[in-house]
């Protein structure tokens, strides 16, 4: 028994709303017209396949947790993924939270508030974790162990352990700050043997940086397929 599949059914469905597509015969095929008709069938058609492919694979969607300390620039990133613009912020006392689209990919950010007395806070959010951005405030030397063990006592939960982890070593537009590789060491990244982890050198208000990192979490999640 003859059964038209989904391609088909797009097609034939779709000559109810582009009369240029009447002009396909049965089979899907265009048959002789003048050149200018064709064009623009061609046109419609791709906009029909694409339509169709993106609801055959459909948009994959990543949930990220972002913390860092006080001060690292985590909801300047936020809102430079999410606006492209630079935003006047302030401590954040609780989160915020926004969805950023890329590469067919759907972010939700959580970025929860950094400062000392909040930090116990964060473990409500590490469920159904898939990605871990850690923010590093490249500029503050004093600053960096502190860093590293609010980091390490996240990693050890359980919650967290199969969540990638994304640092971004941010503030490198400043003169003094460390680069990727000192952050890596004084964070004591190698040390993560059983863990996908990736730094990268970032700007927040520059925007440089943010998107290769968000390239790296995409991998990992097509990876996870």
């Amino acid at each position: 028994m003859y059964r038209e599949n989904s391609l088909q059914q797009s097609l034939k469905s779709s000559r109810d709303y582009h009369p240029v597509l009447c002009l396909l015969n049965p089979a899907g095929v265009l048959p002789a017209v003048d050149g200018s008709v064709a064009a623009e069938v061609r046109v419609i058609m791709g906009n029909i396949f694409g339509n169709l492919l993106k609801s055959l694979i459909g948009k994959k969607e990543m949930r990220i947790l972002m913390v860092g300390l006080d001060a690292a620039g985590k909801t300047t990133i936020l809102y430079k993924l999410k606006l492209g613009e630079i935003v006047t912020t302030i401590p954040t006392i609780g989160f915020n939270v926004e969805t950023v689209e890329y590469k067919n990919i759907s972010f939700t950010v959580w970025d929860v508030g950094g400062q000392d007395k909040i930090r116990p806070l964060w473990r409500h959010y590490f469920q159904n974790t898939q990605g871990l951005i850690f923010v590093v405030d490249s500029n503050d030397r004093e600053r960096v162990n502190e860093a590293r063990e609010e980091l390490m006592r996240m990693l050890a939960e359980d919650e967290l352990r199969d969540a990638v982890l994304l640092v971004f070593a941010n503030k490198q537009d400043l003169p003094n700050a460390m680069n990727a590789a000192e952050i890596t060491d004084k964070l004591g990244l190698h040390s993560l043997r059983h863990r996908n982890w990736y730094i990268q050198a970032t700007c927040a208000t520059s925007g440089d940086g943010l998107y290769e990192g968000l390239d790296w979490l995409a991998n990992q999640l097509k990876n996870k397929k």
